[in-house]
């Protein structure tokens, strides 16, 4: 083979590798992306207020309302609402982080207890740190009226303990909203088994994302379904509507999809120890209209 041939070749095969490179590093995910779906320029409203419809019957956990995300409108609602546990298990809601410019969402999941989601105070025995609106004894749920909305004729197993309450309605975590890190002993909850998000919890989510009237471009933090007695439940004439907005977040703008980032980033990191405001009421020891989220 002579040299001109033989320079060729190696041309050739260098060029063919140069283009594989190319097309792996576009196709192949970088360990930096592996964690978060998603994430966004824009920050998520603040939580509005509202009442927590009653329980439909034993064996019914609250899972709280959220803000989620749609490219094509923006933050959106996702009402809260009461679903069947899987047996022994409890619900870590999913949050909002802010960190490096960009909004991330870490899903919630069932687990044996409730880990970290932000500092967020989603009302209703979710203030922000673990969960105080009933426990597992045994085979049985056990309801904490206190903050649940629960009617004893349905539900027996129930007791009252005072919940300390607060009034912060921030919506994610990190500078400028609730800046809370995780407890050696929530870090230990997140290594424990669990299951992502019932079929029923998809959906529902999913029902929410098709109704025009959950985007916050259209309800301005006032969803009229704020909440739901269960998944999906939106024409139901016993869904609870948000009674105010409680007000904006430091870093909230106006939707836009060209704000969107789609990314698997590791979650954003915790700043501070701190939980946001400190401001707290003492709850009442009963309430049964259920607690209103403040």
């Amino acid at each position: 083979m002579t040299r001109s041939i033989r320079k060729f070749v190696s041309a050739f095969v260098l060029s063919i590798l140069v283009l594989t490179v190319s097309v792996l590093s576009l196709s192949t995910p970088s360990a930096a992306q592996i964690g978060i779906g998603i994430s966004v320029r824009i920050g998520p409203p603040a939580l509005p207020v509202y009442a927590q419809p009653i329980c439909p019957g034993p064996g019914y956990l609250w899972t709280p309302g959220y803000w989620a995300w749609n490219d094509d409108g923006g933050y959106y609602w996702v009402p809260g609402t009461w679903v069947i546990a899987p047996a022994g298990m409890l619900w870590t809601p999913g949050y909002w982080g802010f960190a490096g410019g960009f909004y991330g969402w870490h899903a919630g999941y069932w687990g044996p207890h409730v880990g970290f989601y932000g500092g967020i105070n989603y009302g209703f025995g979710y203030g922000g740190v673990g969960f105080a609106g009933g426990e597992w004894r045994g085979g049985a749920f056990f309801y904490n009226r206190a903050v649940m909305n629960v009617n004893v004729v349905n539900v027996t197993n129930v007791y009252s303990r005072t919940v300390v309450v607060n009034n912060v309605h921030t919506s994610f975590n990190g500078q400028g909203g609730i800046e809370a890190r995780p407890t050696a002993q929530e870090e230990a909850y997140a290594r424990e088994p669990h299951r992502a998000a019932l079929p029923e919890q998809t959906q529902h989510e999913r029902a929410a994302s098709q109704n025009r009237a959950l985007f916050a471009s259209e309800n301005h933090g006032r969803p009229a379904i704020a909440a739901t007695g269960k998944p999906g439940e939106f024409n139901d004439a016993r869904v609870a509507r948000a009674s105010g907005a409680a007000g904006g977040n430091d870093r909230e703008q106006p939707a836009s999809r060209d704000n969107v980032k789609s990314s698997k980033a590791e979650p954003a990191p915790r700043n501070s120890p701190k939980q946001g405001s400190q401001k707290q009421a003492k709850a009442e020891p009963k309430r049964s209209g259920g607690e209103e989220r403040r």
